[in-house]
């Protein structure tokens, strides 16, 4: 892992510090940049999650879909993970934990935006981080890339409905065209764009060129994701400062979900007797999320002050050291499993 991968749960903490503090010292600065959208999209969060988005599409090869038979049980078990498992638990424990354990500490309306955030959270598998966690566990890199492949086609298709099915039974009314333009921004144009600037970089075969794009845009991605936490806390420094204890209560199902699914995975592929190499990157799959598409539709559904957007860049801050012990853990347990 690089700096940047490695410490990014610090790194993202010091920007949500950065955001409120800058939030609450210009708050001029930061509603001057919120009125900057188009149907319901806020331009400057949208160019920013898009630069981050648009070099992982690149990295997907759609060309690995075709050795989707050659490892037929583990792409089985994390799609039915990622698709009819992940989302609905997600969504259980958002309830649960705001209109139950946590109802008296959080009024309806927020507690339905965290909810919703949540939800988004689970309905988005990851695209990119998840290429890290199979390389430190010593995945198998194929098997990984085609997850990663088919994992993109079907959320273009599903993301949306089920999205919409599982904020319907949240009691959240859904604005179909804000959502299905959050999939084309986000989804569908970088995943388009990617496709292209793969097969131009890389004509020869040899990933030379491509290496050396992907190598370049990493800085400018980077940039992205953190100019987005800072936004992201500095349009919600207000509340934030009014409400700490809300990063709190959102973390705790966000941590049960995150460990909670991975070993609903890893478990299962022990009883598959799926070999270690493909067993780890499932679980990994499985658990981390796509965040990055997450946040951009929060925004867009729910505004930039919304408990939905806060929720998803909660998700980031917890995501990354959850991962890292899931790591630490899959490689203490690889005597668990058939070399």
């Amino acid at each position: 892992m690089g700096l940047f991968e490695r410490y990014l749960t610090l790194w993202v903490g010091f920007c949500m510090i950065a955001g409120v503090v800058l939030g609450n010292l210009a708050p001029e600065l930061f509603q001057f940049f919120a009125e900057l959208e188009y149907a319901h999209v806020n331009l400057p969060i949208a160019v920013f999650i898009w630069i981050m988005i648009y070099p992982m599409m690149v990295q997907v090869d759609f060309s690995s879909i075709q050795d989707v038979g050659k490892a037929p049980k583990g792409l089985i078990l994390t799609l039915t993970v990622n698709w009819l498992i992940k989302p609905f638990t997600m969504a259980a424990l958002g309830m649960l934990f705001f209109k139950v354990i946590f109802a008296d500490m959080v009024d309806p309306q927020t507690a339905t935006e965290y909810i919703a955030g949540m939800i988004l959270l689970g309905v988005a598998p990851c695209t990119a981080m998840v290429f890290v966690w199979s390389q430190l566990t010593k995945g198998d890199a194929n098997y990984t890339l085609v997850q990663v492949s088919v994992n993109d086609v079907i959320m273009i298709f599903a993301f949306a409905p089920l999205t919409a099915f599982l904020l319907g039974v949240s009691d959240v009314v859904v604005p179909w065209d804000t959502l299905i333009l959050s999939v084309v921004l986000y989804v569908v144009t970088p995943l388009i764009a990617g496709i292209f600037t793969r097969k131009a970089l890389d004509s020869a075969d040899n990933h030379e060129r491509l290496n050396h794009f992907l190598h370049t845009l990493k800085p400018i991605s980077i940039v992205g994701l953190l100019a987005t936490v800072v936004l992201l806390f500095g349009f919600q420094a207000e509340t934030i400062l009014a409400k700490p204890l809300a990063i709190i209560l959102i973390a705790i199902p966000l941590l049960l979900q995150t460990y909670g699914i991975f070993f609903i995975a890893y478990a299962a592929a022990k009883v598959m007797k799926l070999p270690h190499n493909i067993a780890a990157p499932a679980g990994m799959i499985s658990t981390s999320n796509f965040f990055e598409l997450a946040v951009a539709v929060a925004i867009s559904l729910f505004g930039l002050q919304s408990g939905a957007a806060l929720a998803t860049v909660v998700g980031v801050l917890v995501e990354v050291p959850v991962m890292l012990s899931l790591v630490v853990f899959a490689n203490a347990t690889r005597h668990w499993f058939d070399r």
